[in-house]
């Protein structure tokens, strides 16, 4: 319970870390399941609080990467990708405007930029369209 009093955990994560305490005779999926029966535990509302709490830092894709690292269901996943991508385009703005601020003034600062972002999960089209919003042609 003190997991779950915490934070929101997906089945799999909770499952992960009470299983070092489960003795023998003791049935952990019954726990799991009675938590889920009671509401106490559930992968979607694990997963709309990942999402909201990255959303400001993070693209797309590694917000889905951490969804499936966490053993959040892909139909889970595949619902939250379309709302991400709404938004993917002014996160990747807010992101560069907090680390950079500053258009690149060569292909070096550029590819420093790009890799800055592709390293938080943003795809190339959106850090492409961020930066030519900038007045910085994608071809240097």
């Amino acid at each position: 319970m003190r997991y779950l009093a915490r934070r929101e955990h997906s089945r799999v994560e909770l499952h992960g870390k009470l299983l070092p305490y489960v003795q023998e005779g003791e049935d952990l999926n019954a726990v799991l399941d009675e938590l889920e029966r009671k509401n106490w535990l559930s992968d979607a509302r694990a997963a709309t609080l990942l999402v909201d709490s990255k959303r400001g830092r993070f693209g797309t894709q590694r917000i889905a990467h951490e969804l499936r690292q966490k053993g959040i269901a892909e139909n889970l996943i595949a619902d939250a990708i379309p709302k991400l991508k709404e938004t993917e385009l002014d996160a990747a703005r807010e992101v560069w405007q907090r680390k950079f601020g500053t258009a690149p003034q060569d292909a070096k600062e550029k590819a420093k930029q790009v890799r800055f972002l592709q390293s938080r999960g943003f795809s190339l089209e959106v850090i492409f369209s961020v930066l030519r919003n900038l007045g910085v042609a994608e071809e240097d």
